[in-house]
C-alpha cells in the first residue's frame, strides 16, 4: 500500500493560487510519467502535479500502451473489403512549398497542402484538462475541414504517405496532427524534413525518412498548452479594459512586464548635465596651404584628472583658458587592428539587420524570407527555394555550403580574401537547439544580382542582405591601421619662429589639458570588399 503524501502543492485554475493538497495520492499518467492527484482544500477542484516523489516507491509503474487506430469504413458503405493502395502521397504545409517539391520528385509522388495546422484547441472553452495530466482537447476547425476531407481520401489511397512539414517543433507537431486528423497509419507513415528546397536537399531527405520525433511534438504542445493556461482568462479582460482582439499569453504577459519595468526605470531616471570640448587642430607650417587638413581631438585630462565638465560655465573657463594656447604633439601610438565578420544570419538576427537596414518589420521579414525559402521561379532552373529555413537559432553552417563559398571568393575578390581555415561561429545563447542551419543562400554561386530581374523588389533586398551576409562571414578579417595621438595644450609654452623647435617648460610631461584623438585606414578590405 503506497504512503499518503502529506503537503503536496499544486497550482489551482480556480482559486488562482497554490494549494496544499487534500487527499493527495501519487499515480502514473497513462505515459508512464510520475505525479500526484488530490483537491483544493478551499474550492474542492481537483488538482494535479507532476513529479515523482517517496510515495511512488511503492507504485507499479504502467506499460505505455500503444495508440490504437479508429477502424475506417468502407468507400461504399456496404461492407466492402479494404481498397487497394498504390502511390506515394506527400503532405506540406503550403501550396507553393508543394509547386515546388512536386516538380522535384516527378509524377510518381502526389503532392497536398494542408495550409498549416489541422487541428487546434477549441476557442469556446479552455481545451486543458488540468485534472488530468493537462490533456489538451483538438478539433478540426471548420476553415480546414474539407482541407481534411481531401487528405482523408488521399491518404487511404496512398501506399505510403511522406509527411514533409517544416523541420522545426512546429513542423514536427503538424506532420503529428495530421496521421491524427487524416486517419494516417502509422506503418504507411513517414517524417521527412529538409533545411532547404533544392533538388538535392529534397532526395537527400526523401532518401532517408524517420518517425515522428515525439519529443518535439510534446515541446510544441507544452508551449500550446501554456499559451491557453495563461492567456485564456487573461485576454477577455484586456478586451474589455484595453481594446478588442488583443491576447495575453506565455510570450505578450512576460513582454508587458519587460516593458513596464523598463518604463519605471526611465521614469526614475534623473538626468545628469555634462560637456565636452573638442579641438579642430592642423599642423602649423611656415608657408599658408589652404585648406589646410586638419583633425579633431577631444579634451581628456585637466591637471592629470579626467576632464569632468558639469555645466556650461565649467566648459567655457577651459575654452577661456586655451585662448592663444600652444598645441603640441606629445605621444604618437601606431598599432593595428582586425575586424572580423560577423556570424551568418539566425532568425532574430535576421530581422534586427533587415530592419535597421530596409527599414521590414519582423512580420515582413519572415514573410518575404518564407517565400524565398519555399521557391522562386528561376530562368533555366525552374522553381528553387533560394535560402535555407529561416526559423533557426544556429551558426553552423554544412561543409558542402563553406566549400562552395570559399570558391566563390577565390575566384571572385582572390586567394587573399580566403581564410587558411573555415571559420567557426558560436552561438553566444546557452539556450540554443542548434537544430538547424543559419540561414544562408541555398547557393553562393547564385548571386543577387544576377537573378535581379527575376525577383520582386522586397525580394531581391532580402537575398541580397542574406548572400552578403553569408559570404562576409567565410572572408577574412579587414585591416586597420590605428593611430592614437596625445595633443598637450597649455599658455604658457611657446614656439619659436623655427617652428621645427620647440620650448617647453619643466612639465611638459603633464600638460595642464591633454586632448586625445583616434583615426585608422584599411590596410586589407577582407570581408569589407562585399560591401563595396
Amino acid at each position: 500500500m503506497s504512503e499518503v503524501l502529506p503537503q503536496v502543492e499544486a497550482y489551482c485554475v480556480k482559486c488562482k493560487v497554490k494549494r496544499p493538497m487534500q487527499n493527495a495520492q501519487p499515480t502514473f499518467t497513462t505515459t508512464g510519467t510520475p505525479g500526484t492527484r488530490g483537491v483544493c482544500p478551499v474550492c474542492g477542484t481537483n488538482l494535479f502535479r507532476m513529479g515523482v516523489t517517496t510515495a511512488h516507491a511503492g507504485l507499479e509503474k504502467p506499460v505505455p500502451q500503444p495508440r490504437k487506430l479508429k477502424p475506417r469504413s468502407s468507400q461504399n458503405g456496404k461492407g466492402a473489403g479494404p481498397q487497394k493502395r498504390s502511390g506515394k502521397l506527400v503532405i506540406v504545409e503550403s501550396p507553393s512549398k508543394a509547386k515546388t517539391i512536386g516538380k522535384y520528385l516527378g509524377r510518381d509522388y502526389q503532392v497536398k497542402a494542408s495550409i498549416g495546422h489541422v487541428r487546434d484547441l477549441l476557442k469556446s472553452q479552455l481545451s486543458v484538462d488540468v485534472a488530468h495530466d493537462f490533456a489538451p482537447k483538438y478539433r478540426v476547425p471548420n476553415n480546414k475541414k474539407e482541407v481534411v476531407k481531401e487528405l482523408i481520401a488521399a491518404a487511404a489511397k496512398a501506399e505510403e504517405v511522406f509527411l514533409a512539414t517544416d523541420p522545426d517543433r512546429e513542423g514536427e507537431a503538424i506532420a503529428w496532427h495530421l496521421m491524427e486528423a487524416a486517419q494516417i497509419p502509422e506503418a504507411l507513415a513517414h517524417r521527412v524534413a529538409f533545411d532547404e528546397i533544392t533538388p538535392g536537399a529534397i532526395k537527400a531527405a526523401f532518401a532517408h525518412p524517420r518517425d515522428i520525433d515525439m519529443r518535439l511534438v510534446n515541446a510544441q504542445q507544452a508551449r500550446r498548452i501554456l499559451d491557453r493556461l495563461v492567456g485564456y482568462q487573461i485576454s477577455p479582460l484586456l478586451w474589455e479594459k484595453v481594446r478588442g482582439g488583443l491576447s495575453a499569453g506565455r510570450v505578450q504577459s512576460a513582454a508587458v512586464r519587460l516593458v513596464i519595468e523598463r518604463e519605471r526605470e526611465i521614469q526614475a531616471f534623473k538626468a545628469v548635465e555634462y560637456w565636452s570640448l573638442e579641438a579642430e587642430l592642423a599642423k602649423l607650417e611656415t608657408r599658408k596651404a589652404s585648406p589646410r587638413p586638419f583633425f579633431v581631438a577631444k579634451l581628456s585630462k585637466v591637471r592629470g584628472a579626467d576632464a569632468d565638465l558639469k555645466n556650461e560655465a565649467d566648459a567655457q573657463a577651459i575654452v577661456t583658458a586655451l585662448n592663444d594656447a600652444a598645441y603640441i604633439v606629445l605621444k604618437v601610438k601606431k598599432s593595428e587592428r582586425r575586424r572580423n565578420p560577423s556570424a551568418p544570419f539566425t532568425t532574430s538576427t535576421l530581422q534586427q539587420e533587415a530592419s535597421r537596414k530596409l527599414g521590414f518589420g519582423t512580420r515582413k521579414t519572415m514573410v518575404v524570407a518564407q517565400q524565398l525559402y519555399e521557391g522562386i521561379e528561376l530562368e533555366g532552373e525552374g522553381t528553387v527555394g533560394l535560402i535555407t529555413y529561416m526559423r533557426t537559432d544556429s551558426t553552423n553552417v554544412a561543409k558542402v555550403a563553406q566549400d562552395e563559398a570559399r570558391a566563390l571568393i577565390a575566384e571572385k575578390y582572390g586567394a587573399e580574401f580566403v581564410p587558411p581555415t573555415p571559420p567557426v561561429y558560436k552561438t553566444r545563447s546557452k539556450s540554443a537547439q542548434e537544430a538547424h542551419e543559419a540561414v544562408r543562400p541555398t547557393s553562393a554561386r547564385r548571386e543577387p544580382l544576377a537573378i535581379k530581374s527575376q525577383l520582386a523588389k522586397d525580394q531581391f533586398r532580402l537575398y541580397d542582405l542574406v548572400w552578403k551576409r553569408f559570404i562576409a562571414s567565410q572572408m577574412e578579417a579587414a585591416l586597420f591601421d590605428v593611430t592614437a595621438v596625445d595633443v598637450g595644450a597649455s599658455r604658457e609654452w611657446r614656439l619659436n619662429k623655427d617652428v621645427r623647435t620647440v620650448s617647453l617648460d619643466a612639465q611638459h610631461e603633464n600638460p595642464p589639458y591633454l586632448f586625445r584623438a583616434n583615426g585608422s585606414i584599411i590596410k586589407f578590405m577582407g570581408f569589407l570588399q562585399v560591401y563595396e
